[in-house]
């Protein structure tokens, strides 16, 4: 599950970066907040934190410019403000939750957790092609009913796949999102190995994995 970590603290950032890493999130960090909205209009992130406090752009700014493209991104705000006032003015600006630094890893993660269960608006968490449903809070699959076993990387690439269907991921956007954090390329043939053998997991889904040569992949049912 990817998250967006938005905090212009380079010590603090990587700390929070490391730990959420930790816990099994893929975790994009932004410096600022210009680049924090760049990011969020760039991918589809399962929730963002942002801190009050950034150059270019508050976090303020960030949620009210996200909540204006009328986006229901689950949003954590961390701040050092701690005034009554100031909880209120970052609530309805638009962030879903408050959390005043210093803070304790444990508490963080909770919070990150209670918004990922909160459903957004305007449909359900449950991501669906034919027979296939993937949930992505609970990183599971299931097809008719039935349990899928699939490692890490392969749930990475089934949910990209079904966020985007019927549309074609380009090899690039699949590297980029499946695989973040290798230094080097992913080559062409690591990517058709894996989509390979998520086809075969696959099985009676009524959905197939459609190459698109040149391009990519897309997900589409039969």
């Amino acid at each position: 599950m990817r998250l967006l970590l938005a905090e212009d603290d380079s010590a603090l950032r990587s700390v929070l970066g490391r730990a959420l890493e930790e816990q099994g999130y893929v975790v994009d960090a932004a410096v600022d907040g210009a680049q924090a909205l760049h990011l969020i209009s760039e991918h589809d992130y399962a929730a963002a934190i942002l801190d009050w406090r950034m150059p270019q752009l508050t976090g303020i700014d960030v949620v009210a410019a996200v909540r204006n493209q009328r986006s229901s991104l689950p949003i954590l705000m961390l701040t050092a403000r701690d005034a009554p006032a100031d909880r209120v003015t970052g609530l309805d600006a638009g962030a879903d939750d408050y959390l005043i630094k210093p803070f304790d890893l444990d508490e963080l993660f909770a919070r990150v957790r209670a918004l990922l269960r909160r459903p957004r608006e305007g449909g359900q968490p449950t991501l669906r092609c034919g027979a296939l449903a993937f949930d992505p809070l609970r990183q599971e699959a299931t097809v008719e009913g039935a349990p899928v076993a699939l490692t890490a990387t392969e749930r990475a690439l089934l949910e990209l796949l079904l966020r985007h269907a019927p549309r074609v991921v380009r090899r690039s956007t699949i590297a980029d999102q499946v695989w973040p954090d290798e230094l080097d390329p992913i080559g062409s043939n690591t990517i058709d190995v894996h989509v390979a053998r998520l086809r075969a997991k696959l099985g009676k889904a009524r959905a197939r994995i459609v190459t698109v040569r040149g391009s990519g992949y897309r997900l589409e049912p039969e």
